[in-house]
């Protein structure tokens, strides 16, 4: 079935009598068109909005906001081993290492290797001793093999796609010859889902996530590398269903890490394939793309337009996953990469190794330079994704949704540039132009350690970016960093944080949470301050403290130390 509907957007100019038209055509290959229109009309509403039809980006853990690095393949234990080292030997944090698809038995998913992986609960065990996690892939073609425990049992219980005459589809993938899975089926997801159990998975634990590929799903000699559009789910066509397989795929496999753990833990799963309301369920990426300076570009508003529809947890595959980077390219990659939401190496299986350190020491330098300023930030990206899952406004977004006519700072020379221009900045291979905006308050964490876990109780640094008249505002949020415990008991933190009229405030946002925390605030940076004559802590008892502090007058930027404060307190600092 072709449906061709045409909508014209009329907006009549008095000044000019012409009228602008616009039109939208939509062509459908099978079944009727649901068409909703947001009527906004703000950017900010019609995201809402479109979160009601959809839902909210699920609210990821910390440690899968920090860096992941992935190659197709680590080749066995050892490597792993020498990679997780590495990253201690040249002082760069990582929190995930991934393995692809060579891991696994003969490209028989939930298994391992037996030569390369013989002990992968030994390994996983290692990595947890560092407080770093792995991601395992498991795709959803399944090898054609009676002695392969997963296939056997999807056979039995009849849960294959089906060919137009009913027999059970197979098509060519990794494995060779492959069965799909018919994940529009609840009762196939909830067997899925099962084998994600620790007594199902042989070697997993759970610092063990999961990478969903392939799951348009690819079929390499169906057309367009994909399923016949006359393949059987149940009643329906696969034309009618394509782009749902891809969804459902990541669904179940979120739901099975989140039943693996009793229901307390919060899932991992990245998918290739995604549809309105995977964010439900986890993180994208942009696909396979390729080391060149026009895939670095084209990351930028393709993470962006993905917010714009609710998709806020994306990235691109910092380096390029095809051909070889030179080192100017990978590290403007990285420096790029650790600003979107998503942040991951991966490289081809016949690219040459490219760990941040195989580059010479001047480029390990400033790769392991804007890891850290990712890690330093993590705080700041972590209550940004609390407030995209309750709110559902984009994490990273254009700047024409809003602050189009603000101050803003260069977070690392205080450098005030008024908004609402077009700004030229020369940058040397050591600088990434990032920008606070005035009248904002973002929380850091500068004590950058070997992982994100090693972060969780040290103290805060808070970074307040004055606007013209002088004001600013901010967010902290806390809890476990890993858990539905936010949800499911309320145990979190947050704070608002104000600053007016030369007062800075910490007060609750959620009176009726509950959640200690061991972290302090260590430091408060005011840029775009002037030189007090006394800084004075009161408490939430209402006893005074004086601070030290210091004013760089070439900045403008007021430095107080050691507040001491707990981050979870009430608490005011006055400047006088």
């Amino acid at each position: 079935m072709h449906n061709k509907p045409s909508f014209v957007l009329f907006s009549h100019s008095q000044s000019s009598g012409v009228i602008p038209q616009t039109d939208v055509r939509w062509i459908s290959e099978s079944g009727i068109i649901d068409v909703f229109i947001l009527l906004g009309p703000g950017p900010s509403d019609v995201f809402s909005q479109y979160a009601s039809l959809t839902g909210t980006q699920m609210f990821p853990s910390l440690a899968s906001l920090a860096y992941h690095q992935c190659r197709w393949n680590y080749i066995d234990q050892d490597d792993v081993k020498s990679v997780d080292q590495g990253f201690d030997e040249h002082d760069i944090p990582y929190d995930f290492i991934w393995l692809d698809i060579e891991h696994a038995d003969g490209k028989r998913y939930f298994t391992w290797d037996p030569n390369t992986f013989p002990k992968p609960a030994e390994m996983l065990q290692s990595l947890m001793e560092n407080r770093r996690k792995m991601v395992a892939i498991v795709d959803p073609h399944i090898r054609v093999d009676s002695s392969y425990k997963i296939h056997s049992e999807i056979l039995s219980s009849n849960f294959y796609v089906k060919n137009k005459d009913g027999g059970d589809y197979e098509g060519w993938c990794w494995p060779g010859n492959s069965g799909y899975p018919d994940f529009t089926n609840p009762e196939m997801r909830a067997w899925w889902s099962s084998k994600f159990a620790y007594d199902q998975y042989e070697g997993s634990m759970e610092n063990l996530f999961i990478w969903n590929d392939m799951n348009e799903p690819s079929v390499f000699n169906g057309p367009e590398v994909t399923m016949h559009k006359d393949a059987r789910h149940g009643a329906w066509e696969h034309r009618d269903v394509h782009n749902l397989y891809g969804f459902y795929v990541q669904k179940a496999t979120a739901e099975g890490l989140i039943q693996r753990s009793g229901g307390v833990e919060r899932p991992f799963v990245l998918t290739r394939a995604f549809f309105a309301g995977s964010q439900r369920y986890g993180a994208v990426w942009t696909g396979d793309n390729a080391a060149e300076w026009v895939h670095l570009k084209i990351s930028i508003p393709m993470c962006l337009s993905l917010g714009l529809v609710g998709i806020s947890f994306c990235g691109a595959d910092v380096g390029g996953f095809f051909k070889h980077p030179t080192p100017e390219l990978l590290v403007r990659w990285y420096q790029a990469g650790a600003y979107q939401p998503f942040f991951r190496a991966h490289a081809h299986i016949d690219s040459p190794r490219r760990e941040p350190w195989l580059f010479g020491p001047e480029n390990t330098a400033l790769i392991r330079e804007a890891i850290r300023q990712r890690y330093a930030l993590l705080p700041y990206w972590y209550q940004l994704f609390y407030n995209s899952h309750h709110t559902g406004q984009p994490v990273m977004r254009p700047l024409w949704v809003e602050y189009p006519d603000d101050v803003w700072y260069d977070v690392h020379s205080f450098q005030k540039h008024e908004g609402d221009q077009s700004l030229h900045v020369p940058v040397s291979m050591s600088s990434i132009p990032v920008f606070q905006r005035g009248g904002s308050i973002i929380c850091r964490k500068d004590r950058v350690r070997r992982s994100s876990s090693c972060m969780e109780n040290d103290p805060y640094t808070l970074y307040v970016a004055l606007s013209s008249q002088g004001s600013a505002e901010g967010e902290l949020y806390i809890d476990d960093f890993h858990s539905f415990n936010y949800e499911r008991s309320k145990q979190f933190v947050h704070r608002r944080l104000s600053f007016v009229d030369s007062r800075l405030s910490s007060s609750d946002l959620s009176p009726d949470s509950e959640f200690s925390t061991s972290s302090w605030i260590e430091k408060i940076v005011i840029i775009g301050g002037r030189l007090p004559s006394s800084v004075t802590l009161t408490n939430a008892d209402g006893t005074e403290a004086p601070l030290q502090f210091e004013f760089d007058s070439s900045l403008n930027v007021l430095t107080v130390r050691k507040p001491g404060v707990n981050a979870a307190s009430d608490w005011s600092i006055s400047l006088r």
